[in-house]
């Protein structure tokens, strides 16, 4: 038998390709880049997992962790209150944008002297307390125009906010219209159920929506699909003995009310309106300041 010695069938470029391989790699084995140092590697870190607050802040922090003989357990806990913190300012922003709320109304800049007889303790409850949210209660304020219902709605909606909650602000008229407009493009129920996203739904003005059977049949709906699921606050100037100036029929009427006020707060505010004695207030101090004007100067 013959041997014959083996011979290389690899290709001249492809054995060219092997030997620089081979020389980078003698060459990186020889020269081996510098390790990323622990503070490299940490912002890196930091970077690949979103942390941007902790990245920003991570150094200063160790600075005073060293400075005040931190433990680890506080430096970390401190570095992640940074983050928390920022998370959740970020989410009460976003909230109140969605939330629509006109103006920048609070219970703190209710001009509580115009309802003298009124007690806020109730309101105030709700205010601090996110209990009647979680257990999909109801909130109905009844009064004149001008008497503060909407600024009330508006700072108990932020309120709410500001403990965790989301909210939707919606004049009535507004919300029965693109109820309608769901409802003709075979879409209410999933309306009914992306509104479900909001822990509070404020109706505003109940009063102005008009008494026909396409209007307050979508608000019905609205009002049965929230019943024990999400809370409704509710305001008008129609006391429930004239709802059925709202409601198409009696019976419509008798169930819509039924709804609404088997979980609820029920708050009726007595009280001229007070745009109204402002603007008698601003009248009576241009007219004062006109006389005093007008009136010749005593020697």
């Amino acid at each position: 038998m013959t041997y014959r010695p083996m011979t290389n069938s690899l290709a001249p470029s492809t054995l060219s390709t092997i030997s620089k391989r081979q020389q980078t790699t003698h060459q990186n084995q020889s020269n081996p880049k510098p390790a990323a140092s622990p503070y490299q590697d940490l912002s890196g870190h930091l970077k690949s997992l979103r942390l941007s607050h902790m990245l920003s802040h991570w150094e200063r922090l160790e600075h005073q962790a060293m400075q005040e003989q931190w433990s680890y357990a506080q430096f970390l806990l401190s570095l992640c209150e940074l983050e928390v913190d920022r998370r959740w300012c970020l989410r009460i922003k976003r909230a109140l944008k969605e939330a629509h709320l006109p103006g920048t109304k609070t219970l703190s800049n209710f001009d509580w002297t115009h309802i003298p007889d009124f007690n806020p303790a109730p309101l105030m409850q709700l205010a601090t307390d996110i209990g009647w949210l979680e257990r999909a209660e109801n909130c109905l304020i009844f009064g004149p125009s001008g008497a503060g219902k909407t600024h009330i709605s508006i700072g108990l909606a932020r309120a709410s906010i500001e403990l965790g909650k989301r909210a939707k602000f919606f004049s009535a008229t507004s919300l029965v219209q693109q109820l309608q407009q769901a409802k003709l493009q075979l879409i209410l129920p999933a309306m009914l159920k992306k509104l479900d996203r909001y822990d509070l739904l404020i109706v505003d003005d109940l009063g102005y929506v008009k008494k026909s059977e396409a209007e307050t049949s979508v608000l019905f709906e609205l009002i049965a699909h929230r019943y024990e699921r999400r809370s409704l606050l509710i305001t008008a100037n129609q006391p429930f003995s004239q709802w059925n100036t709202i409601f198409a029929d009696d019976m419509m009427t008798v169930a819509a009310v039924d709804r609404l006020v088997h979980h609820a707060l029920i708050i009726d505010i007595h009280s001229e309106s007070y745009r109204k004695r402002s603007a008698a207030q601003r009248s009576e101090s241009a007219e004062g300041a006109t006389n005093k004007e007008d009136s010749p100067d005593r020697s």
